[in-house]
């Protein structure tokens, strides 16, 4: 169901004639290499270049029968081997491999094709924010923490800290991608009794491949927990950006708003509803990911050299994941190409406590100027509170308290209101962000 809302070419790395494909490639590179090596005819390793197939009904009809996949696909290529006059040849096939050789290695050059897809979907997410932040680096807007307006911000600012964190997860991800990029041919139990270290290598190189250091008949899945909790990583900061956006577009916040196509019904019943149904559909799809890391985790110890524990695990978590995080990509880059940003709104909301933002600076101006802080924290809250119970107005009986005329003349007052103070480092603040 996932793969419909992804991009045919993520959904078509996962599908079963793919990976089949990918096994096929890693069997004529392994009689490739082998005859370079003298271990194989190179007849052989050419007949089957040109003639190994299998057909994907054949290959599912076998399994019902022998219930192994790897020895299905064997005989169904075996089966076309022969149908091509390749009959001798085919003796050669698998030679010297054993099934996770096979199914680990082309496992990886899935997982390699679909990182490639989303670090293409992290590269457009991140230049969307960067053009957000940009755009909105001097918008005034109110930071909030627990909630509760706190001081003034940019929004540009809060975009800012969204392009920063996808941008470390870009690196991570790069790492996690580059470390699972590895194959390994070195038999039942990892000790290459028939097939020597120097095949593996050259074997994983024609793949495009690393060849594993050391390995049992599985590569660790260490390697795989790593990469999945990559995944869960993005998804969880992707989680963050709409979760933003659900909250600012509250009736009572109103200062983003998802796009709003025309023709498009929020409710069944209140004609007037406009939902952030896409934030919401990547907060709950975020959720997904992150618990397909946790069994991720689960496939890490597995017994002995192994068992096959993890590969039922893998074959839901590993196309889910990737395929999931390449539409949260798409669809939260989508979100912020698109959002409505109502600045007016935005400004409105942060001027609607009459100055309560500004009672940090009156603190600290109070201290400087002389007062005890302890005694300024104790007169800015009184007066602080009196203006939120009642909602008056804070600067207005600020300015007309004469414990604070004592200390903080008519222009002191002035700039402690100041928005180009409190936020006279944006630039600066971008300037570490971006660079010049």
């Amino acid at each position: 169901m996932i793969a419909r809302y992804t991009r045919p070419e993520m959904g078509a790395i996962w599908s079963e004639l793919h990976k089949y494909e990918c096994w096929l490639e890693v069997e004529l590179a392994a009689s490739e290499v082998l005859a370079q090596l003298g271990q194989v005819p190179p007849e052989a390793a050419e007949a089957l270049r040109n003639h190994a197939d299998f057909d994907l009904k054949r290959i599912e009809e076998i399994e019902r029968e022998v219930r192994h996949d790897v020895i299905a696909f064997t005989t169904a290529v075996a089966e076309a081997l022969k149908t091509e006059g390749a009959a001798e040849e085919s003796r050669w096939l698998h030679y010297g491999l054993t099934s996770n050789d096979v199914v680990d290695t082309a496992q990886a050059l899935q997982i390699r094709d679909a990182s490639r897809l989303i670090e293409a979907g992290l590269e457009s997410l991140s230049h969307a924010l960067k053009r957000l932040a940009q755009e909105h680096k001097h918008t005034l807007q109110i930071g909030r923490t627990h909630g509760i307006h706190a001081e003034p911000i940019t929004f540009g600012l809060k975009a800012a800290i969204w392009w920063e964190e996808i941008e470390r997860h870009r690196k991570r991800f790069a790492s996690a991608a580059e470390e699972i990029r590895v194959g390994k041919i070195s038999g039942a139990v990892g000790t290459f009794a028939h097939i020597g270290p120097e095949a593996e290598e050259m074997i994983c190189s024609r793949l495009g491949l690393k060849a594993a250091p050391v390995t049992s008949q599985v590569l660790s899945r260490d390697l795989h927990a790593h990469y999945v909790a990559s995944l869960a990583g993005i998804a969880s900061s992707l989680d963050k950006i709409a979760l933003e956006i659900r909250h600012l577009q509250r009736t009572e916040v109103r200062e983003a708003e998802e796009p709003f196509a025309t023709g498009q019904k929020g409710s069944s019943a209140m004609p007037h509803k406009r939902n952030p149904i896409t934030s919401e559909q990547i907060s709950g799809l975020a959720r997904v990911v992150r618990a397909n890391a946790q069994a991720a985790f689960e496939n890490v110890a597995l017994w002995h050299e192994r068992d096959i524990s993890h590969s039922s695990v893998e074959r839901v978590i590993l196309p889910d994941s990737t395929i999931l995080i390449d539409y949260l990509l798409a669809k939260t880059t989508w979100l912020i190409c698109g959002l409505r940003v109502n600045t007016a709104r935005m400004r409105r909301n942060a001027e609607s406590t009459k100055g309560l933002i500004f009672s940090g600076r009156l603190l600290l101006d109070l201290t400087a100027a002389g007062m005890l802080r302890e005694d300024a924290y104790r007169l800015v809250q009184q007066e602080a509170m009196e203006a939120w119970e009642n909602e008056g107005d804070f600067r207005a009986r600020v300015e007309a308290d004469s414990r604070i005329q004592r200390f903080l003349t008519k222009e002191q007052l002035d700039n402690v209101f100041s928005l180009e103070r409190q936020l006279g480092n944006v630039d600066r603040i971008f300037h570490r962000v971006f660079g010049t």
